[in-house]
């Protein structure tokens, strides 16, 4: 995940190496816009499995040109090409809800798998309007039993605005920022902090028991994904 990963040079070996090692899922999350028939080919190659894109929107606006405008040639590419899984998010929240509406139905039309996220503010929280809310139901309604994910905790914030789970975050899910640093995640940067370099297997033992006091009303859906796995596990408080 982020930047962008479609830009690093060693990309494909990374992904070659992931598998060398054992690992049974080998995801990205990339912006669309470096998809090539080359590239395409080359993660069939080299052993991804999973790849993750977001679309903001059908047409370009002040603060976005992640939208179909620009990236429907690369998407209906992958469409035709990839060998892997492909998860297609439409955003509410930075479109107008006709383009949120579009964007599930070409991602049911070209064979992946449709996705809804809320936009989020910077602390991680979503805090939707009522028309939002709507858009959602609506949105819910075509997806169907795939709009219900990690413990369904969109519905959770909605019904009673907190959805409190065992975060293992700087665990099962690191994040690492442009500086080399393993973070909890993007909304948490201030929170925790190490090297990546000098992470240790402790550190990933003490970071998966620690409970991270943002849990109750974090929107981050990857973390709650992979956190999902170890709900029955217990967690001692933080002094972060």
């Amino acid at each position: 995940m982020g930047g962008e990963p479609t830009l690093h040079p060693d990309l494909l070996h990374i992904f070659h190496e992931m598998r060398r090692l054992g690992f049974r899922r080998r995801m990205m999350t990339t912006n669309g816009t470096l998809l090539s028939r080359e590239l395409i080919e080359g993660l069939n190659s080299y052993g991804l499995t999973d790849l993750n894109v977001s679309v903001d929107g059908v047409k370009r606006n002040a603060t976005t040109v992640k939208v179909l405008e620009t990236l429907r040639t690369r998407l209906e590419l992958l469409a035709q090409r990839a060998r892997f899984h492909v998860v297609l998010s439409a955003v509410i929240g930075s479109a107008p809800p006709e383009e949120v509406l579009e964007i599930v139905d070409f991602a049911t039309a070209h064979g992946f798998s449709p996705r809804v996220l809320f936009m989020h503010d910077e602390s991680g929280q979503v805090r939707p309007s009522p028309d939002q809310l709507d858009l959602y139901a609506e949105v819910k309604r075509r997806l169907g039993r795939a709009a219900k994910e990690a413990g369904n905790y969109r519905d959770r914030f909605i019904l009673g605005e907190k959805a409190p789970f065992h975060c293992r975050s700087g665990a099962r899910y690191l994040y690492i920022d442009e500086f080399g640093m393993a973070r909890w995640c993007a909304q948490t940067r201030t929170a925790f902090g190490k090297r990546l370099l000098d992470y240790t297997l402790d550190d990933l033992r003490e970071q998966f028991y620690t409970e991270k006091s943002c849990h109750a009303t974090c929107s981050v859906g990857c973390v709650r994904t992979v956190s999902a796995y170890d709900a029955w596990r217990f967690q001692r408080a933080s002094s972060n």
